[in-house]
């Protein structure tokens, strides 16, 4: 069977559930919504997983339960207990450079300080899996990084988030 592993960026627990470091998990979770399917606990992989049919191929949703700089070890497992080939692998990040919302495909391109690719990116010993940059940029922000990643979206901004068609955007990647 063809299978398709999404896996989203972001850190565990309640602390960090609406921060902008974690629009990999809420991206996920709309999806999975959509998709009429719910996340379970597997702690074989220390990833919260959800698998559903699309057509011929199995498309299995991780969210990582390690924080943000190890979950390239959470991935690797799952790659290599599924046997699952690199191009089939789609990983949902933050990315501060570009403005909210804007999203960008990236292949084969470095973390540019992200540790959580970098983790993808030392565990797989590859730079050569698919990316979606999600903007997480704001027009006024003048904190540094680290600080800004972790402050909540606003109301607005999660209004905006839930009214997109992540499903349109993932599925055909």
């Amino acid at each position: 069977m063809n299978i398709k592993l999404i896996v989203g960026l972001g850190n565990p627990g309640e602390k960090y559930k609406k921060t902008r470091h974690n629009i990999g998990f809420i991206l996920l979770d709309l999806l999975a919504k959509k998709m009429n399917t719910d996340f379970e606990f597997n702690s074989k992989f220390n990833a919260e997983i959800a698998e559903f049919k699309l057509g011929t191929k199995k498309i299995i949703l991780c969210k990582p339960m390690a924080f943000m700089n190890n979950s390239g070890q959470v991935v690797s497992k799952i790659i290599n207990y599924y046997r699952i080939d690199l191009n089939n692998i789609l990983i949902i990040q933050d990315e501060i450079d570009l403005a909210f919302k804007k999203i960008k495909f990236a292949t084969n391109s470095s973390s540019a300080g992200h540790k959580g690719i970098q983790s993808l990116i030392n565990h797989l010993g590859t730079k050569e899996f698919q990316r979606l940059r999600f903007g997480i940029k704001h027009k006024t922000n003048s904190l540094p990084t680290e600080i800004f990643v972790l402050k909540d979206f606003s109301k607005e901004e999660i209004e905006i988030i839930k009214n997109l068609t992540i499903e349109k955007l993932v599925l055909q990647k």
